[in-house]
């Protein structure tokens, strides 16, 4: 890990870089810019891991043919290769040997039991604001791809722009080479949003990843008697709607 994603994840926001007694106030470089960046209010990075449709190698497969857009967008694997068309993701998982991990893992499990389906990949996003050059968001999340996954994870990736945000799906297969499990927790998740945002300001795109409690944007929650108010509306008015049918109504909708 470079110096500077060090000293950047190793700044505490909560105490605005001081350490306690016995030690200066005197932050680092990076840790300059970063606080530099965030009072500029440079664009954050967003790094998220989506569920579901991931627990087979035919969901894996059609997860790879959705970001692939039935082969008319190009998937760019770990090897370098560029696939097109509408049969390239067909062969991914095959490669990647996803069919025997699901058989393992039936087998694992066994049948009747309670146990949480294995996860046979990680389905990220790595997205940028409206205005970001797509080119230089794509190959960011290459080089964060080769240097956090090369040798050791299977991974396709995409760029999508057909959306305000331009952003790159990333298919991680979960289990290394090495035979190790990945398991993604917030701490990954920080150190990626870290990392990403690092090569691309080495692309040339300003960046930056910080906590949203420092930008503050904490997200206020709701109060749980506001939840249960809201929710028992929409079954009074469910019921208002229902005792406001006439029999014949409700005959057509029956019949339907």
């Amino acid at each position: 890990m470079r110096r500077q994603i060090a000293e950047e994840l190793t700044f505490d926001f909560r105490s605005y870089g001081r350490v306690g007694r016995g030690y200066s106030d005197h932050l680092t470089r990076a840790q300059t810019q970063l606080v530099a960046r965030t009072s500029a209010r440079t664009p954050e990075v967003m790094v998220k891991v989506l569920g579901g449709g991931a627990i087979s190698a035919k969901a894996v497969r059609r997860h790879l043919e959705y970001i692939g857009r039935k082969g008319d967008v190009e998937l760019r694997t770990d090897d370098g290769d560029a696939l097109k068309g509408r049969d390239a993701a067909g062969a991914l998982p095959d490669n990647w040997n996803l069919d025997l991990e699901e058989a393992g893992a039936s087998r694992q499990i066994g049948r009747g039991t309670k146990a949480k389906p294995v996860r046979l990949v990680h389905k990220l996003i790595f997205s940028m604001p409206p205005g970001t050059n797509p080119d230089r968001l794509f190959s960011a999340v290459q080089s964060l791809c080769r240097e956090e996954f090369a040798l050791k994870h299977r991974y396709a990736m995409a760029l999508h722009t057909d959306s305000a945000h331009p952003h790159v799906h990333v298919v991680l297969k979960a289990m290394s080479e090495q035979g190790k499990r990945m398991n993604i927790r917030k701490a990954t998740l920080k150190e990626w949003r870290v990392k990403f945002s690092g090569h691309l300001r080495d692309h040339g795109v300003a960046a930056n990843a910080t906590p949203r409690a420092f930008r503050h944007q904490q997200r206020k929650p709701v109060p749980l008697r506001v939840v249960w108010l809201e929710r028992r509306q929409k079954v009074d008015s469910r019921k208002r709607s229902v005792e406001g049918r006439t029999a014949s109504d409700i005959i057509q909708l029956r019949s339907r």
